[in-house]
């Protein structure tokens, strides 16, 4: 029997030399399987090229395609929700705020801006769904209006792209009290001539379905976005019933009367530009 002894130390084998593939360098589309370059989704506008899947952007995708050369200023950037009810479950609301706005680089769920679209001076207010599920309290209400006082003092329009779970129910009434608010400023557009045109999201339920998203006058909804006030599971629960094919889609919500029509992602900038003209004939 022979003996052998390694004469070098630290040989490794190809396998533990080979380099594992960064981390956000594919995109998996979850409705079809198809895979992508992260690089090409996003000149895609985050649209899946094979089955046009739109996946939840936010508000910095947004205003980086739909403002001319993404220019923009924003309105209201440094509103923070307070703790008005010392509100606390699994942990302090105060905790989960400073944890989300850490994680997320954002201040609360929805961020308000104005520019250009296509040369026509236009407000923006966009809901981010990172942000504690896009949920709307005290400073979502608040930035809505200060981007309503905006749009009428420079008599332009006012676009608000909704994505939102719904109230935000850490701050209870005071979350509640931002239906009304919203609405109310939406009317004053209304009366000074200032157009508001909705535009629906994956997805768009709760308080925020039930009061400023449609109230546009114009309601649009990209493809295949969940557009309701009770998700499906909650009305299955509470009929007792299966729900048709593609119920509460954006589709079958156009198909029953509550949406004007529904725009592709790579659409939208030019629908609006062509509504903005529209309204100022």
């Amino acid at each position: 029997m022979g003996w052998f002894t390694r004469v070098k130390q630290g040989i490794t084998t190809s396998t533990e030399e080979k380099k594992e593939t960064p981390e956000g360098l594919w995109y998996k589309c979850p409705e079809c399987a198809e895979i992508m370059t992260s690089d090409d989704h996003a000149k895609n506008l985050w649209v899946c090229a094979k089955c046009q899947y739109h996946e939840r952007v936010g508000s910095a995708e947004y205003f980086q395609f739909l403002f001319d050369d993404g220019k923009f200023k924003e309105i209201g950037a440094d509103l923070i929700a307070g703790d008005p009810l010392n509100f606390e479950d699994t942990r302090k609301y105060t905790d989960r705020l400073a944890k989300t706005r850490q994680a997320t680089g954002l201040n609360d769920a929805l961020r308000a801006a104005y520019g250009k679209i296509d040369k026509q001076q236009a407000v923006i207010a966009c809901m981010d769904f990172r942000f504690i599920g896009g949920s709307m309290g005290s400073v979502v209400g608040e930035k809505i209006a200060m981007a309503a006082d905006h749009a009428v003092r420079n008599k332009c329009p006012l676009i608000i792209i909704s994505k939102s779970g719904g109230a935000r129910m850490m701050e209870a009434g005071f979350s509640l009290m931002q239906m009304a608010k919203t609405s109310a400023k939406l009317s004053l557009l209304a009366k000074k001539g200032i157009p508001f045109i909705s535009v629906l999201t994956d997805p768009t339920t709760g308080g925020v379905t039930a009061s400023f998203a449609m109230l546009g006058d114009i309601n649009i909804a990209e493809p295949k976005a969940l557009v309701a006030f009770a998700g499906p599971r909650v009305v299955r629960e509470t009929i007792g019933h299966d729900l048709p094919p593609g119920f509460q889609t954006s589709e079958f919500v156009l198909e029953h009367g509550f949406l004007d029509l529904i725009v592709e992602r790579k659409d939208l900038k030019t629908k609006l530009s062509q509504f903005i003209l529209m309204f100022r004939s």
